[in-house]
């Protein structure tokens, strides 16, 4: 069998590692436990969490074993990386529903059971019940505060203020690494690349406390052609839960990314094989309508299932061309929406009125076929009679409304 990191490196996963030649030998030779961390700061996972997730995926698939770890503990805290300002804190009880919540949307991507079954940590298991003082003494000796500010989840927060409780945060990240290393066995941390210095504490822990050998790897951030992180939509972040994106507009948003960006999302986000993948986008004209619409199956599928993601197909071809009408996507509103900036907010395609009123004086917006030029203006009596009609947003939201 070929080695994980072979695989990994020709899809395009690694950003960053740290003894390469080593940790490359290392999962040749034997199945090698690896943790990832996730903290549960809200409900559901999103888009930023799905690459690795997906390395955590392959890695299962070669031999290795997956310790998903949820920060029931550092939760409570907050990371500061990435971060201009402090993080809201959690309760308890918040965190614990939500490591829930995670639990249940990662296992269409990893198993639970059976061989290398991935391992559910929660590092509030360990942190929650620590004595600061025997803290300091064992772990912060081997900390220098020099060496933190140079890190750059530090150095970004330096000029608004960095608190001494943030401060502690790369302190419990090693710390947590440290534990999995003497509990299951730990040798691997994989994380997004904006952990980068938060994981070499952990790493730089382990190998001069234990004197043993530790690894980290960094995942590729998916970002935009302008640099910017790839996952938010209109009305936010792309989440995997579907009461908070729905399937739909998950499905949609796959379908409408930008040409250049059809096979990395490819490589990173389905388990599609590589032929088939250059096949796909290969070509730099029409035909890439085609490997959109495999892809936005392809990740569907996986976050919701293919059930969902064949009916957000449907819909989706209905709404521009190829399929059914009775397949598009359908919302219901009441008699009593009058004005046409009404209805766009209440089926979600604008968040306020004012929004709605920029929308329609742009021209982007249509009732059946009809442009719509007067945002307050109430909606033709004829089309609420009949029952239903189409909304147009632009050229690619297209809902047939329906009047109750």
């Amino acid at each position: 069998m070929a080695n994980v990191l072979d695989v990994l490196r020709e899809r395009g996963f690694i950003k960053q590692t740290i003894y390469e030649d080593e940790l490359y030998q290392m999962l040749e030779t034997e199945s090698v436990p690896f943790y990832v961390g996730f903290d549960p700061t809200a409900d559901s996972l999103h888009i930023g969490h799905y690459i690795p997730i997906m390395a955590m995926a392959w890695m299962q698939k070669f031999g290795h074993r997956p310790i998903a770890l949820f920060g029931g503990g550092t939760g409570m805290i907050g990371d500061p990386s990435g971060r201009s300002d402090m993080r809201k804190m959690l309760t308890k009880e918040t965190i614990n529903h939500n490591i829930e919540c995670f639990k249940k949307q990662m296992s269409r991507f990893i198993r639970f059971e059976g061989e290398n079954a991935a391992i559910v940590a929660n590092n509030a298991d360990w942190l929650l019940n620590l004595n600061y003082v025997d803290f300091l003494r064992d772990i912060g000796v081997y900390f220098s505060v020099n060496k933190m500010l140079t890190a750059e989840c530090f150095k970004q927060r330096m000029e608004k203020g960095l608190t001494f409780l943030e401060f502690n945060y790369m302190l419990m990240q090693g710390y947590d690494f440290l534990y999995l290393n003497r509990e299951y066995g730990c040798k691997l941390e994989v994380g997004g690349d904006d952990q980068w210095s938060n994981m070499l504490a952990g790493v730089d822990l382990i190998r001069r406390k234990e004197q043993k050998s530790a690894f980290c790897l960094t995942c590729t951030l998916l970002l935009n052609s302008e640099g910017k992180k790839m996952g938010k939509t209109q009305k936010g972040a792309l989440w995997l839960d579907e009461d908070k994106c729905s399937v739909y507009d998950f499905y949609q948003y796959f379908r409408n990314v930008e040409d250049v960006k059809v096979e990395e999302c490819m490589r990173l986000l389905t388990f599609m094989d590589m032929e088939e993948i250059k096949e796909l986008t290969k070509y730099n004209d029409e035909r890439m309508n085609a490997a959109k619409e495999r892809l936005a199956f392809e990740v569907t599928k996986l976050v919701h299932g293919e059930e969902k993601a064949l009916e957000a197909q449907r819909q989706a071809r209905a709404a521009f061309g190829g399929g059914s009408e009775a397949d598009m996507p359908t919302k219901e509103v009441s008699a009593e929406v009058n004005s046409v900036a009404d209805l766009l907010v209440a089926v979600g395609q604008a968040k306020s009125k004012g929004e709605a009123k920029r929308l329609i004086e742009g021209g982007g917006v249509s009732l059946n076929e009809e442009k719509v030029k007067d945002a307050f203006g109430e909606i033709p009596k004829d089309l609420k009679e009949n029952g239903e009609f189409i909304l147009h947003k632009g050229k690619k939201v297209h809902i047939k409304i329906k009047v109750k």
